[in-house]
């Protein structure tokens, strides 16, 4: 044995560290704080025994199943309906007891949103290119009004169900929602045609951005679904969330693009307001939705691709 080694299973010297080493059993984790070579200050890595680190594993996975199943209990607890339901509905009692009519009334809100999102982008096509009538128009933002709250009454029911869509996606909807019912009292005018047909282009470029939406998110939650990754409760939303990184990301030009449309329409309808002979309220009234609508898809958009961006970042400074 040579002078400078210590005997096996004896406390070792760490010179650059000051500190020493215990004995052989414990020596897996003294690793973890002792650098590769003594006179180096090398960055560390951890070297954990693989029965350690499958047995992080399989605890981390028991809290994943054990989270999984407290979610779908109180998912079928009896929950008090919020204001927005008892105005509309009462006290009625809207929580599904069967995980096959909570999935089914969730089929079908999915359908309903393809099925009117097709036919609001033919009827804003009819009014921007086939037809110039008042009454068509009146029709369509009818059409509006009735689309954003059977979806605001249908959300707060699946919400109530174990749905987990919430935050400025649910929000938005009720801004939709008045939006439109301002722009169905917005008599015709010269103020309204200067404002018609970019509003019927935008409409008809949103609808044709919420089918894209739905298509590929669709596909995107029966895949994460299958893997254990999202609940089967999980909705398609009108944005960008967190689940969608993974194969998503091509759909972010065409949201930022719709944003900044919502940003135009609120900006030309300030500055229609500021014309002498605007004399309607709804110019303004109509404006600051689309602010606050541009505002919070936004930033709840660039929010979600921030933290993502960070996180991949920390990922790969980890490996």
């Amino acid at each position: 044995m040579g002078a400078g080694a210590a005997p096996q299973g004896t406390a070792q010297s760490v010179p650059s560290l000051g500190l020493t080493a215990p004995s052989a059993p414990l020596g897996w984790a003294w690793r973890l704080l002792a650098p590769a070579d003594s006179g180096s200050t090398c960055r560390c890595k951890p070297t954990l025994p693989s029965e350690a680190v499958e047995a992080a594993q399989e605890l981390e996975n028991q809290m994943k199943e054990r989270q999984g199943l407290f979610f779908d209990m109180e998912a079928y607890l009896p929950k008090k309906n919020g204001l927005y339901l008892s105005l509309v509905l009462g006290n009625v009692n809207v929580t599904l007891l069967s995980k096959q009519a909570k999935f089914a009334y969730k089929d079908e809100y999915e359908k309903f949103k393809l099925y009117l999102t097709i036919i609001l982008i033919l009827i804003s096509f009819t009014c921007r290119f086939l037809l110039n009538s008042r009454v068509t128009d009146a029709a369509f933002n009818f059409l509006l009004v009735w689309y954003y709250c059977t979806l605001t009454i249908r959300e707060s029911i699946l919400i109530n169900n174990g749905s987990r869509i919430k935050g400025w996606w649910v929000i938005h909807h009720y801004v939709s929602t008045f939006l439109s019912g301002v722009m169905l009292t917005w008599p015709d005018g010269l103020m309204y045609q200067k404002f018609r047909n970019q509003f019927l282009s935008f409409s008809m470029y949103q609808s044709f951005v919420q089918f894209l939406q739905y298509y590929y998110q669709s596909g995107c939650l029966y895949r994460l679904r299958a893997l254990g990754e999202r609940h089967t409760m999980d909705l398609t939303v009108e944005g960008f969330q967190s689940w969608m990184w993974r194969g998503l990301t091509f759909l972010l030009p065409f949201l930022f693009f719709g944003h900044f449309w919502q940003l135009f329409n609120a900006l030309t309808l300030f500055n229609l307001a500021r014309d002498p002979q605007c004399k309607e309220w709804q110019v303004l009234m109509c404006g600051l939705p689309f602010l606050l609508l541009f505002l919070g898809n936004f930033f709840t958009t660039l929010r979600v691709v921030h933290q993502k961006f960070h996180s991949q970042q920390r990922r790969s400074k980890k490996e």
